[in-house]
Protein backbone atom coordinates (compact mmCIF):
# COMPACT_ATOMS: atom_id res chain seq x y z
CA UNK A 1 0.00 0.00 0.00
CA UNK A 2 1.65 3.30 -0.97
CA UNK A 3 2.33 5.83 1.64
CA UNK A 4 0.00 9.16 1.76
CA UNK A 5 1.34 12.59 2.95
CA UNK A 6 -0.89 12.94 5.74
CA UNK A 7 0.86 16.70 6.40
CA UNK A 8 -0.31 17.52 2.66
CA UNK A 9 -3.38 16.18 3.04
CA UNK A 10 -4.13 18.24 6.11
CA UNK A 11 -2.74 21.67 4.29
CA UNK A 12 -5.03 21.10 1.23
CA UNK A 13 -8.19 20.14 3.49
CA UNK A 14 -9.42 22.73 6.39
CA UNK A 15 -11.17 21.23 9.29
CA UNK A 16 -13.87 24.28 7.50
CA UNK A 17 -14.08 22.15 4.92
CA UNK A 18 -14.64 18.49 6.70
CA UNK A 19 -17.27 20.22 9.00
CA UNK A 20 -18.92 21.60 5.93
CA UNK A 21 -19.09 17.95 4.70
CA UNK A 22 -19.98 16.30 7.21
CA UNK A 23 -23.38 19.14 7.45
CA UNK A 24 -22.06 20.38 11.16
CA UNK A 25 -24.25 23.25 12.40
CA UNK A 26 -22.29 25.14 14.63
CA UNK A 27 -24.68 26.60 17.96
CA UNK A 28 -22.08 28.84 18.87
CA UNK A 29 -19.42 30.43 16.85
CA UNK A 30 -16.44 33.26 18.11
CA UNK A 31 -13.68 33.53 15.82
CA UNK A 32 -12.57 30.38 14.68
CA UNK A 33 -13.48 28.25 17.38
CA UNK A 34 -16.59 26.49 17.07
CA UNK A 35 -18.96 24.61 18.78
CA UNK A 36 -22.18 22.71 18.97
CA UNK A 37 -23.07 18.96 18.52
CA UNK A 38 -20.26 16.09 17.70
CA UNK A 39 -20.90 15.06 14.56
CA UNK A 40 -19.80 11.39 15.48
CA UNK A 41 -22.40 10.74 18.22
CA UNK A 42 -24.84 13.77 18.61
CA UNK A 43 -25.27 13.92 15.05
CA UNK A 44 -24.86 17.06 12.91
CA UNK A 45 -27.98 19.02 14.20
CA UNK A 46 -28.03 18.36 17.84
CA UNK A 47 -27.76 21.78 20.22
CA UNK A 48 -25.35 20.23 22.24
CA UNK A 49 -22.64 22.45 23.09
CA UNK A 50 -20.01 19.30 23.59
CA UNK A 51 -18.36 19.57 20.41
CA UNK A 52 -15.62 22.22 19.82
CA UNK A 53 -13.63 22.88 16.68
CA UNK A 54 -10.72 25.50 16.62
CA UNK A 55 -10.43 26.45 12.79
CA UNK A 56 -7.51 28.06 12.65
CA UNK A 57 -5.70 24.95 14.38
CA UNK A 58 -7.32 22.36 12.48
CA UNK A 59 -8.24 20.47 15.29
CA UNK A 60 -11.31 18.92 17.60
CA UNK A 61 -12.42 17.61 20.54
CA UNK A 62 -15.77 16.16 21.96
CA UNK A 63 -16.42 16.49 25.92
CA UNK A 64 -18.99 14.27 25.78
CA UNK A 65 -17.23 11.14 24.07
CA UNK A 66 -13.34 12.16 24.41
CA UNK A 67 -12.79 12.01 20.61
CA UNK A 68 -10.07 14.65 19.53
CA UNK A 69 -7.72 15.25 16.95
CA UNK A 70 -7.78 16.44 13.07
CA UNK A 71 -9.86 16.95 10.57
CA UNK A 72 -8.62 13.49 9.15
CA UNK A 73 -8.92 11.85 12.29
CA UNK A 74 -12.70 13.42 12.87
CA UNK A 75 -13.63 12.09 9.15
CA UNK A 76 -12.33 8.37 10.45
CA UNK A 77 -14.38 9.00 13.64
CA UNK A 78 -17.63 9.93 11.72
CA UNK A 79 -17.28 7.39 9.21
CA UNK A 80 -15.50 4.87 11.35
CA UNK A 81 -12.62 3.91 8.92
CA UNK A 82 -9.14 4.18 9.24
CA UNK A 83 -6.80 7.24 8.73
CA UNK A 84 -5.46 5.92 5.51
CA UNK A 85 -9.23 5.55 3.95
CA UNK A 86 -10.06 8.69 5.78
CA UNK A 87 -7.77 10.27 3.79
CA UNK A 88 -8.62 9.28 0.49
CA UNK A 89 -11.68 9.94 0.91
CA UNK A 90 -11.06 13.53 1.95
CA UNK A 91 -8.84 13.79 -1.32
CA UNK A 92 -11.64 12.36 -3.56
CA UNK A 93 -14.03 14.54 -1.83
CA UNK A 94 -12.13 17.61 -2.21
CA UNK A 95 -11.23 16.59 -6.30
CA UNK A 96 -7.00 16.27 -5.52
CA UNK A 97 -4.77 13.89 -6.48
CA UNK A 98 -4.01 11.75 -3.22
CA UNK A 99 -0.33 12.87 -2.03
CA UNK A 100 2.04 10.43 -1.93
CA UNK A 101 5.33 10.29 0.12
CA UNK A 102 8.29 9.77 -1.92
CA UNK A 103 9.40 5.95 -0.88
CA UNK A 104 13.32 6.68 0.42
CA UNK A 105 16.18 5.65 -1.65
CA UNK A 106 17.35 2.43 -1.55
CA UNK A 107 20.74 1.33 -0.99
CA UNK A 108 22.76 -0.64 -2.98
CA UNK A 109 25.10 -2.68 -1.03
CA UNK A 110 29.10 -3.00 -1.93
CA UNK A 111 29.48 -6.94 -3.07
Amino acid sequence: MPSIDFDSVRSRISMGQVLDWLGFQPTRRTGDQWRGGCPSNDGPTQRRRSFSANLAKNRYRCFHCGSFGNQIELWAEVHKVSIYQAALELCLRAQIPVPRKNPPPTERRNR
